[in-house]
């Protein structure tokens, strides 16, 4: 029987290129994306001209009564849920000082509330058939914190500290939890950096490039093939950080 999943942000960048692998091994997919529409059908005609089927589903996952709406569109259709990708995420790049009480919940919901909700959410139909893989996007500053991304560390250090616990709870019901920490990835989030400093960063890493969404794409590969692996935060990141 195939597996069907969840895909948060996965209109553009890794969450794009994570619906696509996973959609390319037979699994199928529900992309959710909230803004980027034409991205999104953009991702399902690249698809359909491989014959491959994918769901594009709209929905803000900042909020719960979307949430339930998207997950209960996937039980509808497929009956299951059996592996969730919590990636969709935003940044914000500024002084913590000039911080506000806004950036704080928009960037808390939207990257570590969405993880919480999403998972409660699938959570209980992956419990009634004993299997169940669920994968956090984080982040590198999540790991180590990063300067002028106050809130968008602390929101990815949330994941990695959900993944742990849910981890440790969910495991006699064999459903795994971890993280993927992405180094620098060549996405739209990433844009404002300038190619000087991409290249100062190249030479920062041992593996000497910048990583692409599909580095991130082939772990997610991985874990959801793995039977295990769960509790972890993976770093994949070219050696830039090494703990």
């Amino acid at each position: 029987m195939q597996k069907v999943a969840i895909v948060t942000g996965a209109s553009r960048g890794i969450g794009r290129e994570i619906a696509k692998t996973l959609a390319r091994k037979g699994i199928k997919v529900v992309a959710n994306y909230c803004k980027s529409e034409e991205s999104a059908k953009s991702l399902k005609d690249e698809l359909q001209k491989e014959n491959i089927s994918i769901d594009i589903k709209k929905a803000d996952v900042s909020k719960r009564e979307e949430i339930k709406k998207l997950v209960e569109h996937t039980l509808e259709k497929y009956k299951k849920v059996d592996i969730l990708i919590n990636n969709a995420g935003i940044s914000e790049y500024k002084l913590f000082t000039d911080e506000t009480d806004e950036d704080w919940e928009k960037i808390i919901n939207t990257n570590l509330y969405s993880a919480f909700a999403m998972s409660q959410e699938v959570i209980p139909n992956m419990i009634h058939n004993k299997n169940g893989c669920i994968i956090n996007i984080s982040s590198a500053w999540g790991v180590v914190g990063g300067s002028l991304e106050v809130i968008y560390s602390v929101s990815k250090a949330g994941m990695d500290g959900l993944t742990k616990a849910l981890a440790k709870e969910l495991g006699p019901s064999n459903i795994r939890v971890n993280s993927i920490a992405p180094g620098m990835i060549r996405t739209e989030m990433n844009a404002k950096w300038t190619e000087e400093e991409l290249n100062e960063l190249k030479e920062e890493t041992p593996l000497g490039r910048i990583g692409l969404p599909l580095d991130i794409a082939k772990c997610v590969d991985w874990l959801v093939e793995d039977n295990f692996t769960t509790g972890q935060v993976i770093s994949v990141n070219g050696g830039w950080i090494i703990t």
